[in-house]
This record gives C-alpha cells, structure tokens and sequence, in this order.
C-alpha cells in the first residue's frame, strides 16, 4: 500500500465546520473544491476523496443539499442512493480486487452536513491493525495521490461502475 502523509485535521475541521459546504461548492464548479467525478446524474454524484486514506476512496451523495436522511429522504430516494453504493461497491471490488468493502454515512449538524457515504476498498493483504477505523482515519494520514493518477483512477471506477446494472 502506498505510504501515507500527515494530515491537517485541524485545519480540515475548521473547514467543515465555519466553511462553505464542500459537496455544494464543488457541484457549483469551485476550483478549491475539485474532486475526481465517477458518475454524477440529476439526482446524486460519485466522487473520489480529496483526502484518502486508501485507493479508490469514494463518495456518494445526494446532489441536492439534504442534511437529514431520517427526515428530508423518502424512502425511494433513499434507495436509490443505497443501489448507487451498492453499484460503486461492486465496481470497487473489481478495479481494485478488494478485500472488503468499507461504508460509512458520516458528518453531523455542526460539519460536513451535506448527507454523503464513504465507499471505500480494503486492499488485500493489509494487517488486521490497520483495517477498519484505522484504515479510514485520516488522523493516521492521507494518500499523495497526483491528479493524473486520480483521474485514471476515477475513469477506471466509472467504467466498471456503467458495466454494471
């Protein structure tokens, strides 16, 4: 696996909580918002992580804002980002060979409130302790990936992820 990198989290932290949100900022076309696009319809957007901590870390997400999955989905839209995860899930084992798959739904109230799941592929061959949380954990750094290698990789998933029905 390649080596991580140290990671600002504070920095990070004051960002998602005093800034703008960055799923919105980066569907409106921000350049400090950047990230690699998978799939994107009228309804949600698959990106790669700006800040990941594996291969392949991607995100599904509701391109409206919505904060609250009990309270602002319907059901039905619910599942179809849940199929979209599903989908990606799939397509990450395949270009990736992946171990496991790991899903997580994560931000609150007071950051990072843009509903968004973290799709992310274990690769094979990673010790026990540095699965699970501590693969995901930017805390134990992040993944210098150059833009060229992360838009290979983004075209890679979306192809897979179209292959898939």
């Amino acid at each position: 696996m390649t080596e991580r990198m140290d990671f600002d989290l504070d920095a990070y932290t004051r960002r998602t909580r005093e800034g703008a949100c960055f799923i919105c900022q980066f569907l409106a076309g921000h350049p400090d918002y950047f990230h690699h696009t998978i799939a994107r319809d009228d309804e949600a957007v698959i990106f790669l992580s700006k800040y990941p901590t594996l291969p392949g870390y991607a995100l599904v997400s509701p391109v409206a804002h919505q904060e609250d999955l009990a309270g602002e989905l319907t059901r039905a839209q619910y599942l179809a980002l849940q199929d979209r995860v599903h989908r990606l899930s799939q397509a990450l084992k395949q270009v990736f060979d992946a171990e496991r798959i790991y899903v997580l739904s994560l931000g609150s109230q007071q950051g990072n409130r843009h509903l968004h799941w973290h799709v992310v592929p274990l690769p094979r061959g990673v010790p026990y302790e540095h699965q699970q949380y501590h693969a995901l954990m930017a805390e134990n750094g992040v993944l210098d990936i150059p833009a060229d290698e992360m838009a290979q990789m983004a075209a890679r998933i979306a192809q897979a992820y179209r292959a898939i029905s």
